[in-house]
């Protein structure tokens, strides 16, 4: 089980590793007065489409334009940076990185859209406080409205985190399924689910009762990820 351990927790890291940055900002932009209301209800009509396409598209699409994309780019990486561990493979195709990407952008819908809802749920007395003792835009942003809306940004991370980590199709048809732990990004890898995806259909006796074994492991992990997401915002709250 440790190789599929280890590419559910790494490939769910290099997911939300780029989503959380792109989503927060992006539901910043949307909940504030930044753009205008049209194209901001385009937009925001955009990332909520985003979130309806099923996963077998993503991986298609993965497969045809992204895979291609990330070995050109994996490749340029192993030469100039190979003497780093994270690059020290040549990539061939599908592995470790195109499986983060393509969730990545599996998971920037849910973090926009939730990150959004939280922030507009902020009263407005908060900004207007905050701007009334000379906060610049910027300041009451970082400085009042995200520490308020912390908690509902946490949620939508760990909804995220919870996608990423039980998402099956586009990351059984990309990452490789190989049962091999590798510090490298372009080796290909294996996760959970991709495990369960591929054996389950076909396994008897012993093996069902060792895939139900992965898929109990894969339900603790979640729910320990979700318990320390909770003890975060209990202690952000306190603070």
């Amino acid at each position: 089980m440790l190789p599929q351990v280890y590419g559910t927790l790494l490939s769910s890291f290099i997911g939300l590793l780029i989503a959380v940055p792109i989503g927060v900002g992006t539901a910043i932009v949307l909940s504030e007065d930044f753009l205008p209301a049209k194209v901001k209800l385009v937009l925001v009509f955009a990332v909520e489409l985003l979130a309806a396409i099923p996963s077998v598209v993503y991986g298609v699409w993965g497969i045809f334009v992204l895979v291609p994309i990330l070995t050109n780019f994996g490749k340029w990486l192993n030469s100039y940076f190979g003497w780093l561990p994270f690059f020290s493979t040549s990539p061939t195709g599908p592995g470790m990185l195109p499986a983060g990407v393509i969730l990545a952008i599996m998971t920037l819908p849910i973090i926009t859209a939730l990150s959004r809802d939280a922030l507009i749920s902020i009263p407005p007395s908060l900004r207007q406080a905050a701007v009334g003792l000379g906060a610049t835009r910027w300041e009451t942003i970082l400085q009042v409205l995200i520490p308020a809306a912390f908690s509902g940004i946490v949620s939508a991370v760990m909804l995220a985190l919870g996608r990423a980590m039980g998402e099956t199709m586009a990351v059984t048809m990309l990452i490789g399924n190989s049962n091999n732990i590798s510090i490298s990004l372009l080796a290909p890898a294996n996760t959970i689910s991709s495990l369960l995806a591929n054996q389950f259909s076909e396994a008897s006796g012993l093996q069902v009762a060792a895939l139900m074994y992965a898929a109990l492991v894969l339900f603790f992990l979640t729910l320990a990820v979700n318990i320390l997401a909770e003890l975060i915002v209990i202690r952000v709250k306190r603070v």
